[in-house]
């Protein structure tokens, strides 16, 4: 024990001393939250339009106060020609087109379908899925409106679906992006600041001095892990201050179990920076490897898309990323507020990776320069 708090003490020591690299990782999840959380947003409104209205009557112009009013759509252009509107698109000026034809007015009046065509920029398919289904909403609620007043047809419909969205029933994306980033900034900082810590003192060559110390691989290794233990629950503390105080995510569930459910993730992360370590020749292989392993997570493991519309195959592979399950554990408890009952399949996962990757990482530490 006096050999581990040794190493313990010389780690706290040595981090403390660098303050450059410690403010770096302290101020990280910081940025990192602000930008991702005022950036993020997943609905899109005020998308720039152009309107090429060949109609000019009051039926159209109730068209477009509908499409103004839903604050989806920006009337930014009027154009005089359907080339305009294929030049503003083009340029990127205008994502979305509407175009009315000459008869519009006419064939509403007939009670005949009265065409609208609304081109949209599919480049950006987030913006265009948000505009082709709000697009499509306004023209059945215009349509409904339009036969109440004119045939006297009840709007009471035989099914009455109620839809009570739980948990963010704003749709807020900052709660449902933020939460995952925080998993994925404790994964980044937990495997580079290990695999950087021991690579760099490869270099400088100070694992000279250990090699003559009595010090067994896994008195070494705990040494090491326990100061990035506690900075990744002090990363964890300041990112949920952030995103609570600054974006107001809830947090419904528990912040003990919270933390305690964080003690596996981190130490999983913990034992990837340490295989990755005994890889990596010096630091900017060590960085190099980290983001490897780092940016297929950000893709599969659910933090930006949806684990069940992947195929099969790929959904599986994703099971090999420790913050795939650490995913699922902070927005449950974050946002719905569920326990560890829940949770045990999950939490069970993160312990076979902690036992996994912490035994395959000290068995292949060789107390020897490389």
């Amino acid at each position: 024990m006096n050999r581990i708090l040794a190493v313990i003490r010389k780690e706290f020591l040595q981090l403390l001393r660098d303050r450059l690299t410690l403010s770096f990782v302290l101020m990280l999840p910081v940025i990192q939250l602000l930008l991702f959380g005022y950036g993020i947003q997943t609905e899109v409104k005020h998308i720039s339009t152009a309107v090429f209205d060949q109609s000019l009557t009051a039926e159209s112009r109730d068209l477009l106060d509908s499409f103004g009013a839903s604050d989806y759509f920006s009337m930014n252009y009027a154009a005089t020609s359907y080339a305009e509107v294929t030049r503003l698109i083009d340029s990127g000026q205008a994502k979305v087109g509407i175009i009315f034809p000459p008869d519009f007015a006419k064939d509403l009046r007939r009670g005949g379908p009265a065409t609208v065509q609304v081109i949209v920029d599919a480049s950006d398919s987030l913006v265009a899925n948000q505009a082709i289904a709000a697009a499509n909403s306004i023209g059945q609620i215009k349509s409904l409106q339009m036969l109440v007043q004119q045939y006297g047809i009840t709007d009471d419909q035989p099914y009455d679906i109620e839809v009570r969205p739980w948990y963010n029933p704003d749709g807020i994306a900052a709660y449902y992006m933020l939460p995952a980033l925080i998993g994925m900034i404790l994964s980044l900082m937990m495997m580079l600041q290990t695999a950087v810590s021991i690579v760099r003192e490869r270099e400088r060559g100070t694992l000279e001095q250990l090699l003559v110390t009595p010090l067994r691989p896994y008195e070494l290794m705990i040494g090491k892990v326990v100061p990035n233990f506690v900075l990744g629950n002090v990363l964890l503390t300041i990112s949920l201050l952030v995103a609570s105080l600054v974006f107001h995510v809830p947090i419904r569930g528990s912040l003990l179990q919270l933390y305690l459910l964080t003690m596996f993730f981190i130490t999983a992360s913990l034992g990837m920076g340490i295989m990755i370590s005994n890889f990596a020749r010096n630091q900017m292989q060590a960085m190099q490897l980290t983001f490897f392993v780092l940016l297929p997570s950000m893709v599969l493991t659910g933090f930006v898309f949806p684990r069940a519309a992947m195929p099969k195959a790929i959904y599986y592979i994703s099971t090999i990323f420790p913050v795939t399950f650490y995913l699922d554990i902070i927005r449950g408890v974050m946002l719905k507020g569920i326990g560890f009952r829940y949770l045990v399949g999950q939490v069970g996962a993160l312990l076979v990776f902690s036992v996994v990757f912490m035994t395959i990482a000290t068995l292949n530490f060789k107390k020897k320069i490389a």
